[in-house]
């Protein structure tokens, strides 16, 4: 896991331009704490930050081939899982290796099978190759864009890097959101290849972008297909089971300590029972982690959560026998400016999750003192259809993107801003048509199957990309490669076509991932109900986050124009126990903006 960047330029020297290039890759310290380095040659110049996970030594990069017609280099961030099984089909094919890295697996792979190389790679992966031969740009991203990879076409060439604020740093890229911007910001609807940023967009999961003098084309090498299933429910919860073993056994390879995320929740447990069972198998002990709060007053339920999480983690702690280890977070640390500054500071934007994003970031802060690489379960929901809202009969019949309509988020933005200026309802209902208008379908597909599928769909390539995003950058800020195991392509491919019916064939949510894993886990744990992320419920952080919402009102902080100035003013004023959701979720997002406004000064277009 690590930061990329690179700069392509066929009118000018590059070679004079080192300086740039090297503050380019200095924004990506945090992805690499481990090494740094930069290639530079006069049309293309590639950076690398470095957090070491396989051959320690041996896996610097850039890492360049020399050949008679010219150098091949790659700047690589990720991991393939199928290295191994790669490198023998290479050196049967006569490639020698001097290092067993991954990324030399990956840059021969490439120079044996040029744009093909995209088919043969399994894993999370976002890389850059420049062939000197051919003076080409090869930028490649995985199958579900666990990686990021954005990219700035210029006059000559393009600029990229893991994260926005890599170009950013190039002097001549300014800071631009305008009203597009905004609308992607505050919507909750990641568009796969849309950015904020004027003039900036992704590569887009599944997606390779060739450039050359020629300019820019682009590759789509994998997308979800529909097929017709034609497994029965056992066969299919086998298989299930054999691509989730398959894939927790390739992700558990590191030179490097590794850990799991568990929540006591149904994904968090089915990894870790298949984890320690694989890993016991080598004598190895699973090593495991979860987040609580130092809440005076006790847990108390509510929509979102029904129960701590605490209980059902140490059931599956003694079930499957992890080394096991606690992270409490308190009030104080939550509410610290500098962690949310952090927090913004990583993912380059405002008006995510919050509080939620805070003690997540605080959670990996604390794992990393004790593991570098981690496993987590993102993609179980959306996969196997675990969300709530997948199966209430309103929501199924709402055109609209579910969590969306589900939530009812928060009235907390300014009136003339939403409604007017930039007309967030129009801009949702197109983001809906236009998406579902790509989702395929069965012929003879029944309309309610039919809008299961699209229901899938959306979750897979829009709020998926939200979560991984999330995840990548929050954990990235500590220098922590957080593998997903459930997001492998090949299981999401599989489970995306199984009927509707199959994947609730209990009656319940997630029933086919239920099956393929209840024989490794405590009953109450493989039967507990969806729990979201959890958030402390100490009224002291709410009152502190008031007092510093408080404070930019105080100021006149132009953040505060964005939101209705009433709900914020109240929120402010009231006493933290009757705070309101929409209150305390302006609260949240005021700060956001803030603290992204001060770090990032961007020159904003809303007209």
């Amino acid at each position: 896991m690590c930061g990329i960047v690179g700069w392509i330029a066929f009118q000018r020297d590059l070679e004079k331009e080192r300086p740039t290039v090297d503050a380019m890759t200095a924004t990506m310290v945090c992805r690499g704490p481990d090494a740094g380095g930069t290639w530079v040659s006069p049309h293309a110049a590639l950076g690398h930050r470095r957090l070491s996970v396989i051959d320690l030594e041996g896996g610097v990069q850039p890492m360049t081939v020399d050949t008679p017609e010219g150098p091949v280099v790659i700047t690589y961030s990720g991991e393939a899982y199928n290295f191994r099984e790669l490198r023998e089909e290479l050196r049967r094919r006569g490639h020698a290796f001097r290092t067993s890295s991954d990324t030399e697996v990956v840059l021969r792979g490439y120079l044996e099978w040029g744009e093909g190389l995209a088919d043969h790679l399994l894993g999370m992966f976002a890389l850059g190759i420049w062939d000197g031969r051919t003076d080409r740009l090869i930028l490649l991203r995985d199958q579900l864009g666990i990686k990021p990879l954005h990219v700035y076409e210029t006059e000559d060439g393009v600029l990229f890097g893991s994260e926005a604020k890599a170009i950013l740093a190039h002097p001549a890229v300014e800071a631009v959101v305008d009203a597009d911007g905004f609308r992607e910001m505050m919507g909750y609807v990641k568009e796969p290849g849309r950015t904020p940023w004027v003039g900036m967009r992704e590569v887009r999961p599944g997606t390779m972008l060739i450039v050359d003098r020629g300019g820019v084309r682009e590759r789509v090498y994998w997308r979800l297909e529909v097929e017709e299933h034609r497994d029965d429910t056992e066969t299919t919860v086998r298989r299930i089971r054999e691509l989730l073993e398959d894939s927790v056994s390739r992700q558990l390879v590191s030179d490097v300590p590794l850990c799991l995320l568990l929540s006591g929740g149904l994904d968090s447990s089915a990894l870790t029972a298949l984890a320690a069972r694989k890993l016991a198998e080598e004598g190895r002990q699973a090593r495991t982690f979860t987040v609580d709060f130092e809440d005076p007053d006790g847990f108390r339920g509510d929509e979102f959560r029904s129960s701590p999480d605490a209980p059902f983690a140490r059931e599956v702690v003694d079930h499957v026998g992890t080394l096991h280890r606690d992270i409490r977070l308190d009030h104080q640390q939550l509410a610290d400016p500098e962690v949310r500054r952090t927090v913004i500071a990583a993912q380059d934007l405002p008006f995510n999750f919050g509080e939620g994003d805070n003690s997540l970031y605080l959670l990996f802060k604390a794992i990393r003192d004790h593991s570098t690489v981690a496993l987590s379960g993102e993609s179980a929901d959306e996969t196997f259809g675990g969300y709530p809202w997948f199966h209430v009969p309103a929501v199924q019949q709402t055109a609209m993107f579910p969590w969306l309509t589900a939530a009812q988020p928060a009235r907390t933005y300014d009136r003339e801003l939403t409604l007017n200026t930039l007309d967030l309802p129009g801009f949702l209902a197109q983001r809906w048509s236009d998406t579902v208008a790509r989702v395929p379908s069965l012929p003879g597909e029944d309309a309610h199957e039919r809008r299961m599928r699209e229901f899938c769909y959306v979750h897979v390539t829009n709020w998926l990309g939200t979560l991984l995003d999330r995840k990548d950058r929050i954990s990235m800020a500590v220098g922590l490669e957080v593998r997903v195991p459930i997001c492998d392509h090949r299981l999401v491919q599989y489970v995306f076509n199984t009927p509707w019916t199959m994947k609730t064939f209990d009656g319940r949510e997630k029933s086919l991932l239920r099956a393929a894993v209840r024989d490794t886990l405590p009953a109450s744990v493989a039967d507990r109900v969806k729990a979201s992320f959890p958030l402390t419920q100490e009224l002291s952080y709410l009152g502190q986050v008031q007092r510093q919402a408080g404070e930019l009102l105080s100021d006149g902080h132009r953040a505060v124009d964005f939101f209705d100035r009433a709900l914020l003013t109240e929120a402010v004023r009231q006493e933290p126990q009757t705070v309101t959701r929409d209150g305390r979720d302006v609260l949240e997002r005021v700060l956001d903006l803030a603290v992204w406004f001060d770090l990032y000064r961007p020159t904003v277009k809303l007209s």
